[in-house]
């Protein structure tokens, strides 16, 4: 059923309002709640469902202007589910205001289930992310302020206005309580209306590529690489692994991070680098994702030992969805062996499944932080191993969120959360580790190998580098006895590295948290010329050569942080 979206009032205070608008009375429906306020955008309502789509206008006849979102329609119609619709901006033609710099040309704000009720923004967000279609810029968050609002200033020759909503979802009918508007003065500023002029079209930016990647657009290879900002990564091998990516049954996200380590593959060994690199431009998630496939996938092109690919296979799926990484490794693999491994590699991951790791990042809310943690970890080391069967079970709803019997079998013993705890600082120098560390609350001891070479005369002397380790561990292991949280603050580039402090960790039975810190070079380099101590050049370049960073399931819990110096990311 083909439904009319709502004309949304003006809120009081908008000066774009006219005689025949409507404007809310009262602000009762959004005062006391979390409201959203996005970039109202110049361009023509437009609806899309699973057969079709529609203007504001729901016998609308064909426009030029339409023939674009006439064909992102159809590429994300199959995943749009019989009954929803997806509502936003065509910002095809240029209607009052030009635009240099889109990310598409079709913008969703909101999405309404088959009981006409209105998703929240959070799911919002995350369902038009899998469809590939982006939002608006969220230009403020948290409870309803007018004084905050009224105080947003907007530059009124590039934007129109700003759309305010409730956070929660919310029916239909209470529409026009929980929606409001703020539009400048004299919005229209041209005199003939955009449907009667020539089809003038917005600009699309350079990161339009990764969204017409993800809405299912193939992307030219050249294209993608100048939109992640490696212009360098482009040539014929990676191309030619480029299309050979298989992207069928990939949408949104997961169709962008594949694509995009079939064509950066060659990059395997620089993992902390391109991580940190990606970050800027798509996110730490989805930077991190692309680096775990571009370090993963070679594995599969190698022989494996039958006996262990079962529990390879589920710590991989840890790090990476397998299917993702198959179709990562089949794009990649240049010789028919590596192509029969990745076949067969295949066929044992249809056995292992997709491992229900949503469900169990669900599990064990009853427990403090780090308990939970613990046995969320503890519970799929033993799936992984065999030791049981199915992480979750059915609850009473039939949702599979409960936590399994056998996985509260497997976890009896850490649930008390009795147990010393290590986080465990990764990154190269300058990153910022030092400045996470010491701002962390509730930390009962902290270890710095810098420190300990500063005490023995100079923290560059690396000359003793064995025995400040040595010193360092012996430390370690002495606060871990001794219970509470400590710190281990050290470069910890490589998986040998780390493993030194792993057995001490293992041997107390500590809860083991990598706070992995991922800033570009070119950051680190600024960064390290205003450190009180700066580490020469060269040594910081050889640093983000060999740093690889863990794995998720390397240790209990993973930090993944950003130049923001916050957690961006837990896994």
């Amino acid at each position: 059923m083909r439904t009319h979206y709502p004309r949304t009032r003006h809120l009081p205070w908008s000066p774009g309002a006219t005689s025949d608008d409507l404007r809310v009375t009262d602000l009762s429906g959004l005062r006391g709640r979390e409201v959203v306020v996005t970039e109202k955008l110049d361009g023509e309502n437009t609806t899309l469902y699973a057969d079709g789509l529609h203007a504001r206008s729901l016998d609308s006849a064909h426009h030029p202007s339409r023939t674009w979102v006439k064909a992102l329609q159809a590429r994300v119609g199959p995943y749009i589910p019989e009954g929803w619709r997806v509502c936003g901006e065509n910002m095809f033609a240029r209607h009052s205001l030009a635009y240099e710099d889109l990310e598409s040309w079709f913008y969703g704000f909101s999405v309404w289930d088959a009981e006409g009720r209105c998703l929240d923004w959070d799911r919002t967000v995350r369902f038009l992310r899998g469809l590939g279609i982006p939002v608006p810029r969220v230009l403020w968050r948290g409870e309803f302020d007018e004084r905050a609002l009224r105080a947003l200033r907007l530059d009124l020759g590039r934007q129109e206005g700003y759309v305010v909503r409730v956070a929660d979802g919310f029916g239909a009918a209470e529409f026009g309580a929980r929606v409001a508007k703020w539009v400048r003065a004299g919005h229209v500023r041209t005199d003939t209306h955009w449907m009667h002029a020539a089809v003038v079209e917005n600009g699309l930016g350079a990161r339009a590529a990764l969204w017409d990647m993800r809405s299912g657009v193939g992307v030219d290879a050249a294209v993608l690489a100048e939109a992640v900002g490696l212009s360098g990564a482009g040539d014929a091998g990676d191309a030619r692994a480029l299309a050979r990516f298989d992207a069928a049954g990939f949408t949104g996200d997961d169709r962008l991070v594949g694509a995009l380590a079939a064509l950066l593959h060659a990059r395997h060994g620089q993992r902390g680098w391109l991580a940190a690199r990606l970050a800027g431009v798509v996110g730490l998630p989805l930077a991190r994702r692309v680096a775990d496939l571009v370090g993963l996938h070679p594995a599969l092109h190698r022989p494996y030992p039958d006996e262990d690919r079962r529990s390879g296979l589920v710590r991989m799926a840890y790090a990476a969805d397998l299917g993702l990484l198959h179709a990562v490794a089949r794009a990649t693999a240049d010789t028919d062996e590596a192509r029969e491994q990745v076949e067969w590699s295949a066929l044992h991951a249809e056995e292992v499944g997709r491992p229900e790791w949503d469900a169990l990042r669900a599990a064990f809310t009853d427990l403090p932080a780090d308990a939970a943690a613990r046995c969320r970890a503890e519970a799929r080391e033993a799936y992984a191993r065999g030791r049981i069967s199915a992480i979750t079970g059915d609850d009473p709803a039939g949702r599979r969120r409960a936590v399994s019997a056998e996985s509260v079998a497997a976890t009896w013993r850490w649930r008390a959360g009795d147990f010393p705890k290590l986080i465990q600082l990764v990154g190269p120098a300058g990153s910022g580790k030092s400045t996470f560390g010491r701002e962390l609350p509730g930390v009962d001891a902290y270890v710095s190998l810098d420190e300990l070479r500063a005490g023995r005369g100079a923290r560059a002397d690396q000359r003793a580098n064995a025995e400040v380790l040595r010193a360092g561990l012996d430390r370690l292991d002495a606060a871990l006895a001794a219970g509470g949280t400590v710190v281990w603050d050290a470069t910890s580039l490589t998986r040998q590295q780390r493993s030194l402090v792993h057995a001490v960790a293992h041997r107390r039975d500590a809860l083991l948290t990598h706070a992995v810190v991922l800033v570009d070079e070119d950051e680190l380099v600024r960064r390290n010329a205003r450190r009180e101590h700066p580490v020469p050049a060269e040594v910081l370049t050889a640093q983000v050569r060999r740093f690889s960073p863990p794995y998720p399931g390397d240790a209990h819990r993973t930090w993944y942080i950003g130049a923001s110096g916050t957690v961006e990311e837990e896994v």
